[in-house]
């Protein structure tokens, strides 16, 4: 039995082995996933590089359809293999067992919802970084990568109906909270903590990488904020759907938002709250709101533990 081989291993020998289940995942799905991809999209084998074009409209259901593929195989296929390499119990390892209470759950989504105009401040200010003169070359070719990671974005969420934008909902927002979730909180987080010997530092760890590798430079310090809220609703509870559901939240309410503003049944975008003229008004309202949701969830994750163990 391959369960929990690897169990005994160094926290480096482990990190090695995750990155080589990552690699085999990534290979695997996406020599699949283009096979399948051939005759559903009718593609001409010897002109594949025209459809891999993210940047053409016509291509936008094919890189769709290729992305959910290629991060099942990175992201949501890899920390259930490298989970039962490390441990004989891999669910548990991944902490999926794990209940917690309904108010628990709405908190989170409150947390989340309340935290929008902080991530956006965070955001603004990043943009507004600069290099160096000597690391000008870098810095242009940073701005032309987050401007075309931009352009592809606003093409994935186009939605001319309600079964597109469903459809923008799980390839955006639901497939990354699962499987990056999985990936940075339930295996890359427990490792760096095992290495490190801290859960915060491993936990901030995680949050770095989760950030780094969108290679996003303009919106690193927002997603690493978003990483650590992430990574710390799973310390406090234990419990991986909490992380998850609020990833989920985050980027569906970014999808429905879009949506919405393009079929004018709202004008204000959610990216500018916590800027414009009421903006240190919002900023400290959503910073306030999210110290409060962030203490309720830790105090009554507290209260569950507390329960559980006077139960036994």
């Amino acid at each position: 039995m391959l369960s929990g081989l690897f169990k005994d291993a160094s926290w480096g020998a482990k990190f090695l082995i995750g990155i080589f289940v990552i690699l085999i995942g990534l290979v695997i799905f996406s020599v699949i996933g283009l096979l399948i991809a051939i005759p559903l999209f009718n593609i001409d084998i010897l002109n594949i590089e025209t459809v891999l074009n993210a940047g053409n409209p016509a291509n936008t259901a094919f890189m769709k359809y290729f992305q959910t593929i290629t991060s099942i195989g990175i992201f949501v296929f890899p920390p259930f293999l490298i989970a039962y390499l490390l441990s004989s119990e891999t669910f548990n390892y991944l902490h999926l067992k794990k209940k917690s209470a309904i108010q628990i759950y709405i908190l989170t989504i409150v947390l989340t919802v309340f935290s929008i105009p902080l991530i956006n401040v965070l955001a603004d200010w990043n943009a507004k970084l600069s290099l160096p003169e000597s690391l000008s070359g870098i810095e242009l070719f940073m701005k032309e990568s987050e401007a075309n990671a931009e352009k592809i974005t606003k093409l994935f969420l186009q939605a001319d109906n309600i079964s597109t934008l469903l459809l923008n909902i799980f390839v955006i927002a639901l497939i990354p909270a699962v499987g990056e979730e999985l990936m940075f909180r339930g295996i890359f987080q427990k490792l760096f903590t095992g290495w490190t010997g801290n859960k915060h530092i491993g936990l901030w760890l995680a949050a770095v990488l989760f950030s780094a590798i969108h290679f996003q430079f303009y919106g690193f310090v927002p997603r690493l904020f978003l990483g650590v809220l992430f990574g710390y609703l799973l310390m406090w509870s234990g419990n991986m759907w909490l992380p998850i559901l609020a990833h989920f939240v985050n980027n569906a309410f970014a999808v429905i938002a879009y949506y919405l503003i393009d079929k004018s049944v709202i004008e204000v975008s959610p990216d500018n709250l916590g800027t414009g003229e009421t903006a240190l008004l919002q900023v400290i309202l959503s910073f306030i709101l999210v110290a409060v949701s962030s203490y309720l969830i830790y105090k009554s994750a507290e209260e569950e533990k507390m329960n559980t163990f006077n139960h036994f």
